[in-house]
């Protein structure tokens, strides 16, 4: 898997603040304004962020683009803008001979590339979202709704793509097409949460008259020009913003936490440019804007999802009726460039690779390859010291990039050197289990509670709902460690833990457990929540006794901590013990 990327934002050091932000614009349906999402971070609703009085003032916010400089009046600059301020166009003091402000002189644009992108722009919609999302500190309940815009284009087959997170935990979703003051109810087909891209569609026929879906064409080269069309903050009409392909490598997706192809381009992408199509000048769809690098020292660096990523999402949905997801090798490994590492192995000098570290115990793989195999070839394809295979004319790239072209239930053909013997293994692919999944496909949060002790699953979501942005820094070390090291050793494995006390009679001197696994329940090793609860609500014993992390024991007695339940329940207004998935 080589170097990991981190998924948080950075520590608070100004000079190294660098963030992935999602091209989303959100909105209040109270009108109130609130930031755009940054790092796949849960939109927190107007009320509940601290009330500003005279002894608290409301907390500062670093803008979106180049930091302003500090004047007169730096200190009455208000933290949240009602609307994006528009500063008048001067034109360097050019004026006529009575002082009126001359039009100003523009350079020449290239309409011939504009002239073949304005007929495809047709097929650009505006993406209306409302959005309710769990309440992973509290799973029982939800979060208050909030909306947000973003963009989408219309493709073959009466159906329309944009992003993910779009549409993540939708609640209504409508779509508004260019110059029409009509907006149609949308239903989400399929959501690519990896790759960050979700279908739509919509069943009334007046939406898709008099206008043509788009056609992809290939990926681009460094240096072609492309031009983003979509719905960004500053307006409510189309815009249109071009540049040119500036890179293109394994890229680190934010919102999916995992590692496919992108493109980086240096046109503008803004706060609901999110699902709008980058076109080639050919007029032609060759990626989608997704997010965008927010640092001190860079500006306008965006980043597409190209046209393979794209069809590998569209076909195995096509294929399976469904999204099953980009396949893994499962694997982490190790790479092979010092000489001395190379000859220890039993390479030989004409020989490249990389040395497996660790293989995933739920990974089909994990029957016939081992640590310390070194992986020569994928499918034919040799792989080199740095784990880069190549890629186009005079490029190289990550080789996850030929995994990924693979769908789920795939086999690829793997060489490797094994005690100075060469293998050959037919792998079947497959997805990545994780111990802490990144995210929970759009189902609400599991829980069990009994006697005012909350037990639930650990996952992404919920450690930043705990902990906020900064998860990776200020989460207990031992949860992070199995986070970023951890692996799950079967498929229904899950990291359970008490999440918080709801004070009662029955739990003194247990208030103050919050966030600490549980490892055992009357000796039997505690394998994932719902087996938890079975054990717990068919246990004929006199106790109940949890053992958790750091040594901690909880005992609790039997008939008494089950009539407790009821009460700590009515006490907080929860309507079951336990989440619907539990109870099947």
């Amino acid at each position: 898997m080589g170097e990991k990327r981190k998924r948080g934002r950075k520590p608070k050091v100004p000079a190294t603040t660098e963030t992935m932000d999602f091209q989303r614009a959100v909105t209040q349906n109270d009108s109130v304004s609130v930031p755009t999402t940054t790092q796949n971070d849960t939109v927190s609703p107007p009320d509940a962020e601290p009330s500003a009085t005279a002894n608290n003032p409301p907390p500062s916010r670093r803008g979106r683009g180049r930091p302003r400089k500090a004047g007169a009046h730096a200190e009455d600059t208000e933290p949240y803008a009602a609307s994006p301020e528009r500063r008048p166009f001067h034109n360097g003091g050019a004026s006529s001979s009575n002082g009126v402000l001359l039009e100003p002189q523009l350079p020449p644009a290239n309409w011939e590339n504009v002239a073949r992108v304005v007929p495809a722009m047709d097929a650009v919609v505006k993406v209306f979202c409302v959005h309710t999302e769990p309440n992973f500190s509290l799973p029982w309940q939800r979060k208050r709704q909030y909306s947000s815009n973003s963009s989408g284009f219309i493709i073959s087959g009466r159906r329309v793509l944009t992003n993910a997170h779009s549409v993540e935990h939708y609640t209504q979703v409508k779509l508004k097409k260019r110059g029409s003051d009509t907006k149609y109810l949308a239903t989400v087909l399929a959501i690519g949460t990896e790759c960050d891209i979700a279908l739509l569609t919509v069943s009334d026929d007046e939406f898709w008259e008099g206008v043509s879906p788009l056609e992809f064409g290939d990926l681009p080269a460094l240096q072609d020009a492309v031009t983003v069309v979509g719905y960004p903050l500053g307006g409510d009409t189309i815009s249109v913003t071009s540049g040119v392909v500036s890179r293109m490598e394994i890229l680190s997706y934010a919102h999916g936490s995992t590692e496919l192809l992108g493109l980086q381009i240096d046109a503008a992408i803004n706060s609901g440019n999110s699902g709008g199509p980058a076109f080639n000048d050919k007029g032609k769809c060759v990626g989608i804007a997704f997010q965008s690098l927010k640092h001190e020292d860079v500006e306008n660096i965006g980043y597409v999802i190209p046209t393979p990523v794209i069809m590998h999402f569209i076909q195995d949905y096509e294929k399976n009726g469904k999204y099953t997801g980009f396949p893994i090798l499962g694997i982490e490994w190790q790479k092979m460039e010092n000489p001395d590492l190379r000859m220890a192995m039993g390479m030989k000098s004409d020989q490249k690779g990389v040395r497996i570290r660790r293989i995933e115990p739920t990974a089909p793989e994990s029957h016939v390859l081992k640590p310390s195999d070194v992986i020569l070839s994928f499918d034919g394809v040799n792989i080199a010291n740095d784990g880069t295979v190549p890629f186009r004319h005079g490029e190289r790239i990550g080789f996850s990039y030929l995994v990924s072209q693979k769908y789920t239930g795939d086999t690829a053909m793997v060489k490797v050197l094994r005690n100075s013997k060469i293998l050959e293994f037919n792998i079947k692919l497959s997805t990545h289990k994780r111990l802490i999944p990144a995210h929970t496909n759009g189902k609400p949060p599991s829980y069990y509670i009994i006697a005012g002790f909350v037990f639930t699953a650990v996952t992404v979501p919920y450690l930043r709902s705990e902990y906020g942005k900064d998860y990776e820094f200020d989460a207990p070390v031992k949860l992070l460690d199995k986070h970023l090291h951890a692996m799950a050793e079967s498929v229904d494995e899950q990291l359970v833990v008490v999440s918080q006390v709801l004070v009662a009679d029955i739990n003194i001197g247990y208030e103050e457990i919050v966030n600490t696994q549980v490892l055992a329940f009357n000796g039997k090793p505690v394998k994932n929540l719902k087996s938890l609860a079975d054990m717990v609500e068919n246990c004929k014993d006199k106790y109940l006794k949890f053992d958790l992390e750091y040594q901690q024991m909880v005992v609790l007695q039997t008939k008494t901590a089950k009539a407790a339940t009821l009460d700590i329940l009515t006490t907080h207004c929860i309507s079951s013990a336990m989440s619907d998935d539990l109870k099947t």
